[in-house]
């Protein structure tokens, strides 16, 4: 029986995967044929400097985004950060140097709303109500909250638990109808289609008050980090955007290869010389397999010079756009200002529409 309830879910897992990646699709074609129908709503918790996993698998979607003409808006979570940590050390100076990173990778801020959650109020105001449509259960259940919570090796806590609703008042405070994700947080899409959809039933059956916002799956691959891991700040094995060319180097020689001469792309049994090759590829546009064969027997060492090499020559162009707007950090701060005025202008309406729809509106 229990192997039986396995497959059920697995199965029903399944069906929900292909139900997403269908409207996935749909909303990417309509998206293309009038992009001005959309808005977007993605982020970042500000917990280090942001990396070339980051770019590869979030930024420059975003920038292709934003200059399709589609409404986008980015959240600097800063308030997500203490789901699972004790310290909000050093956390202005990520969230600043998140800003630089946007902007050096081509954000427009007169085109993009880049704003954080703790200078919004209205926005996590939201929470009440909606913690009100959803259980205990479909909490528990949410995948994110599980790794999470291993990863930290904290205890559960009541932020952590409710951190998929705080994530639908994000999305839906802005009205998103799209968000770009990876496979893994398809769930907290689903979580906030959930809650759209409840309380427009419960409070607002004659007007909807939200969207269901629709999830537009990434086609970007996992990246890898220089030791075959995820590319992960807590590993220690990224390429962060905005370091020099002489860190980069460093971190490149620094990593682990193996004891083949020759170099090979096999990313199962060679797991170091693959990420090493994966990176290449993804800066330089080539196949990894065809970088290994030109590299071949000149070994480890050769490949590290290619990397270094294809690294920094893709980064030199996005460091010096950073090095230039960091000589202004005043202006960095008012980018963040500018976008958070403009964010509580739309979470006080949105809060606004929420308590007339629930009678609240005194």
């Amino acid at each position: 029986m229990a192997e039986e309830q396995v497959t059920a879910v697995g199965n029903e897992m399944s069906a929900s995967f292909l139900a997403a990646k269908k409207r996935s699709d749909e909303t990417l074609a309509a998206l293309k044929e009038n992009p001005g129908k959309f808005t977007m709503l993605t982020g970042d918790r500000p917990t280090g400097r942001l990396h070339l996993g980051h770019y590869f698998g979030s930024i420059r979607e975003r920038v292709a985004m934003q200059n399709l003409g589609v409404n986008t808006n980015i959240i600097i979570a800063d308030y997500q950060v203490i789901t699972d940590r004790d310290t909000t050390e050093h956390i202005q100076d990520n969230v600043l140097n998140l800003v630089l990173d946007y902007v050096a990778a081509g954000i427009d801020p007169n085109k993009t709303m880049i704003y954080t959650h703790s200078a919004v109020p209205a926005e996590n105001q939201l929470m009440l109500p909606f913690l009100s449509l959803v259980t205990e259960a479909e909490l528990h259940r949410n995948p994110t909250v599980k790794s999470e919570m291993e990863a930290s090796g904290h205890a559960l806590t009541g932020l952590l638990l409710t951190y998929p609703v705080h994530q639908a008042c994000d999305i839906l405070f802005c009205k998103a109808n799209v968000v770009p994700i990876g496979k893994d947080n398809l769930p907290h899409v689903e979580i906030t289609r959930t809650i759209a959809r409840r309380f427009n039933e419960r409070y607002a059956k004659k007007h909807p008050v939200f969207p269901e916002p629709s999830a537009i799956l990434s086609e970007a691959p996992e990246i890898p980090g220089l030791d075959g891991r995820k590319m992960s700040k807590s590993y220690g094995n990224s390429i962060m955007l905005g370091a020099t060319a002489e860190e980069t180097a460093k971190l490149i020689k620094k990593s682990r290869t193996d004891s083949e001469r020759k170099v090979t792309y096999d990313p199962v049994n060679r797991p170091e010389v693959s990420a090493l090759l994966t990176t290449a590829g993804l800066v330089t546009g080539r196949d990894p397999k065809d970088i290994a064969e030109e590299i071949g027997d000149a070994g480890a060492g050769a490949l590290k010079a290619y990397v270094t090499k294809s690294v920094n020559e893709f980064l030199a162009p996005h460091r010096e756009r950073r090095a230039e707007l960091a000589k202004d950090m005043d202006s960095i701060r008012d980018i963040l200002h500018d976008g958070n005025k403009r964010a509580n202008e739309i979470a006080e309406q949105t809060l606004d529409e929420v308590r007339e729809a629930m009678g609240m509106k005194y």
